[in-house]
């Protein structure tokens, strides 16, 4: 390959370079913003009917006409063969890719623009004020579903979490069925001295009111973890029917939307200490504050809302001091299912971004393959054409 094919490859790239870079400017500049952002936001994908497309179109092939003119023209005097031939068809492909890939610089620009408007550290700090205040966010309806809010779900304060137990008082055609609940504790200890460990411990289990047999009978799981083992074991009797200190809102540990790379259970067990900590450590102004910071975060996502934080507050406040009272609804009215759709898709954008989407991978890297084949072959004929002359 001679020095001035080099230089026209080289400089035929840094042309290239710059047309990424209108499109990258023109990606950041036009791309919504955060507020617009909906289920069917996505990452551009050609769709033959837009701007992007269309220039697309007329840039690449007017791009790619001069440049064979050019390479035809200034470059196609010499015998290549071997070695320089191979090199010859790489650079060609990479000019082939580079000229049908502009819209994946589009894409670039959105996400960089998407970036200034919110940074990942924003966006999991807005997932951890929902993930807290997720048991205030539900519809009136899913606070009677036993599956969301029960006792075992509680991960906060001690001697919770819990354990759930049922014995069957009374056999029949209507069964009676009474439910008891152990706290769970861990022992951690090596495995080879286990039963020596727990030989030991029998004036502290005899504290809890059971021996090593009904330590062994309460035994939930055991762990190895090379030559240790963890036991978790239902310990002493809890009645947190009869618990001042808990309410409704702390029988729910879903997360709203849990932060990538964080362990879930970390994450729903500082959730639940935070929220505890909200509802009977701090004064009522502090719930009202955290709420007006949640009626911030839905107007920064465009969520319509009529959440007044005082009124929340008022109504959490009322069912935490009447626990036996069948929660009928809160004033929390927002649209659940627009915030829920945000953040899946800024969840996609930001951990599964797709540049190239799935629908057209086989068809663009058949354009590229197909243009690239047309270049080398014609480059090759008219350079053997050329030679004969």
């Amino acid at each position: 390959m001679t020095k001035n094919l080099k230089r026209y490859f080289i400089k035929s790239v840094i042309v290239l370079a710059l047309i990424h870079l209108v499109y990258f400017l023109y990606g950041y500049f036009t791309f919504k913003g955060l507020k617009n952002i909906n289920i069917y936001t996505e990452f551009y994908r050609f769709k033959f009917y837009d701007d992007v497309s269309i220039s697309h179109f007329f840039v690449s092939g007017l791009f790619l006409l001069f440049f064979l003119i050019f390479l035809v023209r200034n470059h196609s005097r010499e015998n290549y063969k071997g070695g320089n031939a191979f090199k010859i068809g790489v650079c060609l492909f990479l000019i082939s890719f580079l000229t049908f890939s502009f819209f994946i610089s589009y894409s670039f620009g959105m996400n960089a623009k998407l970036k200034t408007e919110l940074s990942e550290n924003d966006f999991n700090n807005d997932k951890k004020l929902l993930n807290v205040l997720n048991p205030f966010l539900y519809g009136y309806t899913s606070y009677s579903s036993e599956k969301l809010f029960n006792y075992e779900n509680i991960l906060y304060p001690k001697p919770y979490p819990v354990t759930k137990e049922e014995d069957t008082i009374s056999a029949g055609e209507y069964p009676i069925i009474e439910n008891s609940y152990y706290s769970i504790d861990t022992i951690k200890t090596l495995a080879d001295t286990f039963d020596k460990t727990i030989d030991r411990a029998d004036s502290i289990l005899n504290i809890l009111s059971f021996n090593k047999e009904e330590l062994y009978k309460r035994i939930i799981s055991k762990k190895v973890i090379n030559d240790s083992i963890e036991i978790i074991f239902k310990s002493v009797p809890v009645h947190p029917e009869h618990d001042e200190d808990i309410c409704i809102f702390l029988e729910n540990k879903s997360l709203f939307s849990p932060v990538q790379g964080d362990s879930i259970d970390k994450q729903r067990y500082q959730a639940a200490v935070d929220r505890y900590k909200l509802l009977y450590n701090s004064k009522k102004d502090s719930l009202t504050f955290t709420f007006q910071k949640l009626d911030t975060l839905f107007r920064k996502y465009n969520i319509e809302t009529n959440l007044i934080p005082k009124q929340l507050t008022q109504d959490v406040y009322h069912y935490r001091d009447n626990r036996d009272e069948p929660l009928n609804g809160i004033r929390n009215n927002f649209d659940r299912k627009a915030l829920g759709e945000k953040f899946t898709t800024l969840d996609k954008l930001f951990y599964e971004p797709n540049y190239l989407h799935p629908n057209i991978i086989g068809i663009y890297f058949i354009v590229i393959v197909s243009v690239w084949i047309v270049l080398f072959v014609f480059y090759l004929l008219f350079n053997k054409k050329k030679n004969r002359n």
